[in-house]
């Protein structure tokens, strides 16, 4: 375990505010997207596309479990404050002093949960059209939803630039390592390596089963370049 100094002072580094776990499913997340909106189009990539986004919504589960059980800054009661606290965060960043939260501001918070909603949604309508459970206007639904979560994911790059010049604080480098500059009592007194772990390989191990279960076809398909059809795949009768 990490012992939490009782001051910034005493830690050049800063203190310990968000956990291992978090910034695994943070950047999981974040490759897992990149890589589904990258391969959205043409049945080559059709796998890896499936693959990410079932990885999606698996870390969306996690997501939510660890906001109930984890550790204090990656718990939602702690950051979700509805729309009321998320306006008055935002009218503070036009005075002189913003105010400062050491885990995620109000605002920050509502982007997370609608994030995470928006990202199960996304997962459920591509899985039901993979599936065909739903017909092709279940494709149009999934396509909106990613361009909704697109335009999301922009927002919050956004505002963590802008966020980080207001504070004068390094937000992606404090989700890589961490650590903030924040009182040592504010700080968490493990990183819960252990739980990371677990998640990635869960991870590691799934995308191993998907390219194990694939039809040898689709995986020489996907090594060599050539087009792939699936039954389910009805793009070529609005061609």
């Amino acid at each position: 375990m990490d012992t939490v100094p009782a001051s910034p002072a005493e830690n050049p580094r800063g203190t310990l505010v968000w956990d291992a776990p978090v910034r695994v499913f943070h950047w999981l997340l974040a490759a897992s997207f990149a890589v589904a909106w990258l391969t959205s189009d043409g049945e080559r990539w059709e796998l890896v596309h499936v693959t990410a986004g079932y990885t999606m919504a698996g870390l969306v589960a996690f997501r939510i479990l660890w906001g109930l059980v984890g550790t204090r800054h990656a718990r939602f009661t702690q950051f979700v404050r509805g729309p009321r606290a998320a306006l008055e965060y935002l009218g503070s960043l036009f005075g002189r002093e913003p105010r400062h939260h050491t885990g995620h501001n109000p605002a920050g918070g509502l982007a997370i949960v609608a994030l995470l909603g928006l990202t199960a949604l996304t997962a459920l309508s591509g899985w039901a059209y993979y599936e065909q459970i739903a017909g092709h206007w279940m494709k149009e639904v999934h396509e909106t939803l990613a361009g909704t979560m697109l335009a999301l994911v922009v927002l919050h790059v956004a505002a963590v630039v802008a966020s980080s010049l207001l504070h004068r604080e390094n937000l992606v480098a404090a989700m890589v390592h961490g650590r903030k500059p924040a009182p040592g009592a504010e700080g968490i007194r493990s990183p819960w390596r252990s739980v990371a772990l677990v998640l990635l390989a869960g991870v590691l191990g799934f995308w191993w089963l998907q390219w194990q279960a694939a039809p040898a076809a689709e995986q020489a398909a996907l090594l060599s370049g050539h087009h792939h059809h699936h039954d389910h795949d009805d793009d070529h009768d609005e061609d």
